[in-house]
């Protein structure tokens, strides 16, 4: 049964900050930045870059739980469609089903996101999951669009090569670590939790560490989670 939620806008206003945060700096890598490879700065910015992607990711999964823009089905959906579709063309409405398997058979035969093995088997599982042939068709178009406009070095460190690393912040912290092993009878989640460190939960994987929490309470925001945090 879907549970009533009221209007609440500002997953909207967090949403639209990462999806704006993401395209502003990309334009400025792309356009202004000559690539260094001896300057801190730009390792600095490869780091930020994927962190803003993992985080239209998480607003995508917000969206699949109601809650990018709770009492708002529709707008709550464009969010879902538009920050999946930036993360590599992954579409909505074929994550959002499996999604919901994952937590309704989470860590079973069931499991879209779970397998039974070590760190590069179940990673290669997992994106056999989740990316199509059409989405690498898709990138392998814009690659090479982009790199008409722009230095190629600029397109690859700064658009494909954090789209790539988000997938590894997002499968390590938010799949494998958390329902990796044999969980106990009474682990109802079967996840396990990272220890209580907001900062390091927000950086890691925008609270996302707080894997138990997140099953515990599927309808509590990302920016929200830590609050769920014994």
């Amino acid at each position: 049964m879907a549970i009533a939620r009221k209007s609440d806008f500002r997953g909207v206003w967090i949403a639209a900050g990462i999806l704006v945060c993401w395209a502003v700096l990309l334009v400025y890598l792309l356009t202004t930045i000559t690539v260094n490879f001896a300057s801190p700065l730009t390792y600095l910015f490869i780091l930020l870059q994927t962190h803003l992607y993992t985080g239209l990711f998480i607003t995508a999964h917000d969206a699949m739980h109601g809650v990018a823009a709770p009492g708002k089905p529709k707008l709550n959906r464009l969010i879902g469609t538009l920050t999946a579709l930036l993360f590599a063309y992954n579409w909505y409405p074929r994550l959002l089903p499996r999604h919901h398997q994952h937590h309704r058979h989470v860590a079973t035969e069931q499991d879209p996101d779970y397998h039974h093995g070590s760190f590069w088997p179940w990673y290669l599982s997992f994106l056999r999951q989740y990316i199509t042939w059409w989405q690498l068709l898709l990138m392998a178009l814009t690659f090479n669009v982009l790199k008409l406009y722009f230095p190629l070095e600029n397109v690859v460190l700064f658009w494909m090569l954090p789209a790539i690393l988000a997938t590894f912040q997002l499968f390590y912290f938010g799949t494998y670590q958390p329902h990796r092993g044999e969980h106990p009878d009474e682990n109802p989640h079967k996840s396990t939790t990272q220890a209580k460190n907001h900062l390091w939960a927000f950086l890691s994987c925008y609270f996302f560490g707080y894997h138990y929490e997140h099953h515990d309470k599927p309808y509590i925001p990302w920016w929200q989670l830590y609050k769920t945090k014994v």
